[in-house]
């Protein structure tokens, strides 16, 4: 994979949308003061009367969303993911995924490579509480040519709530559109017998990297790039268990409850196998430049490379 240059993922959730938007004129979409940051502008400029801005107060967004949603319209909400998942907590359970109405919420700012943001503004735990919640799809592109996929998909193949994890800061845009966006269908980035490396989100960039350092020393690490956390392809993970015997899992975002309890529930139940997680370790994360911040916290390839190699020695010790 060629990184065509640095792009932030929430320029290709609002590229996305907009798309969407053009082509269906139910898609409306609501505003929390953060326009810009979270990349709904594109689509507020196009359709100022779609656009509705509801000022900080997320909670009622969430209501408001809803009610849209019981009467046609196909909303797009997006604030901060920490304000997304977690301070509409109520509303999206209650009014959304209770009803099972189709809601897209868009939660910007995921993840420390938000930077000096500070620990209260990323989101780590977003994917844990959407993933639980009945009827939710949660889905986590990798890159912005992916999130503008992802969110076209959210828009016209769902009929129940969508939660789309995107971040902010410019990382490597190296997937196609050409690759397409099946939800609940991952893609293989990598072939590899030796191990199974599953990222979602930022996180897949570093793990083809990390493949790339495992080979060097002889290790041949398949990749797989897991972009729908809910509902998770289990094939595909069965596939890696029971074709490579070991599994590690990467993603921005706290150990538990994430990608990688995802994975570990399907491999537990199946067809268990060594696994090692690489994510937040159960901690808050700071301000800080994004890529120190990443290095601090061990979400990096090297990182991973590092956690493969730990995996397989205790693979083999057993």
């Amino acid at each position: 994979m060629v990184n065509r240059g640095n792009r932030a993922t929430k320029a290709g959730f609002g590229e996305g949308l907009l798309e969407a938007g053009l082509r269906n004129t139910q898609v409306v979409c609501l505003g929390a003061d953060i326009t810009t940051s979270v990349g709904c502008n594109l689509f507020a400029e196009a359709f100022p009367n779609r656009f509705i801005s509801l000022g900080i107060a997320e909670q009622n967004c969430m209501g408001v969303a809803a009610g849209l949603a019981l009467e046609g319209k196909i909303p797009v909400f997006s604030t901060y993911g920490v304000f997304a998942a977690l301070r509409t907590t109520d509303q999206v359970r209650v009014s959304v995924c209770y009803n099972n109405v189709h809601v897209v919420i868009g939660g910007a700012h995921a993840g420390v490579s938000v930077g000096p943001d500070g620990a209260t503004h990323q989101a780590l735990e977003d994917i844990a509480m959407m993933r639980v919640l009945p009827n939710m799809t949660v889905l986590s592109p990798c890159d912005a040519t992916q999130a503008r996929l992802a969110a076209i998909a959210a828009i016209e193949q769902c009929k129940g709530p969508v939660y789309i994890r995107f971040g902010r800061e410019a990382m490597p845009d190296f997937s196609t559109a050409d690759m397409g966006f099946e939800i609940g269908k991952s893609q293989l980035l990598r072939p590899g017998n030796d191990l199974a490396i599953i990222a979602t989100g930022h996180m897949v960039w570093e793990a083809m990297q990390a493949a790339g350092i495992l080979a060097s020393g002889g290790i041949d690490a398949r990749v797989i790039n897991m972009h729908t956390i809910k509902p998770v392809d289990k094939d595909s993970i069965l596939n890696a268990a029971r074709e490579t015997g070991a599994i590690v899992t990467a993603e921005e975002h706290q150990v538990t409850g994430g990608l990688g309890s995802a994975v570990a529930e399907v491999v537990v139940q199946h067809h268990p196998v060594p696994m090692a997680f690489v994510g937040m370790p159960d901690r808050f994360g700071e301000s800080g430049d994004p890529r120190q911040l990443m290095e601090k916290f061990g979400m990096t390839a090297e990182a991973i490379a590092e956690a493969g190699r730990k995996l397989l020695a205790r693979r083999f010790a057993l």
